[in-house]
């Protein structure tokens, strides 16, 4: 492929409210929804957490969890490194929405607030730089009531590869 998507940053990143099998969106959207489908049947960790993927658009994700009961640490609350992996894969799908491969260079995460077990997370991933072959996330993560959980920053890097053979 002669044409480096890695650096194409489109500029209109709103949130498509659901996945649509036919739409009238653009074909940059349209490629965005089939990558999300084909990455989410491949990411076995994502679906033995309960992840769903909510929503896809280039350059953003949103996903979401309901905290389980085997995801409390001994402090009865969501042990954080759930809370990272939701942030992380959420990140992990925006960064990859243009069907480059795309992968992590560094990430952190703040946690602002406990969880507890049924309350339900709801991570969102924007990008807001996209440079040649790198990126920089960030993704709020946050309960049902719209309380701010944790705030997760990720930088990407983008290889020259395919991410997915789609059509």
């Amino acid at each position: 492929m002669s044409h480096d998507k890695c650096s194409d940053k489109t500029e209109n990143q709103s949130a498509p409210e659901k996945l649509t099998e036919n739409s009238e969106a653009s074909s940059a959207q349209l490629l965005a929804e089939k990558v999300g489908r084909r990455m989410f049947a491949e990411d076995k960790a994502a679906r033995a957490m309960g992840i769903s993927l909510d929503a896809i658009a280039p350059g953003y994700a949103r996903m979401s969890m309901k905290v389980r009961e085997d995801m409390l640490n001994g402090f009865a609350i969501c042990h954080g490194g759930i809370t990272f992996t939701l942030g992380d894969t959420a990140f992990a799908y925006a960064c990859n929405s243009r069907n480059q491969q795309t992968v992590a260079l560094s990430c952190n995460i703040t946690f602002a607030t406990a969880v507890k077990a049924g309350e339900t997370l709801t991570a969102t991933a924007r990008e807001i730089v996209l440079n040649n072959r790198t990126g920089l996330y960030d993704i709020v993560i946050r309960n049902e009531n719209n309380v701010e959980v944790a705030f997760f920053r990720g930088n990407s890097y983008c290889t020259k590869k395919e991410a997915f053979a789609v059509n």
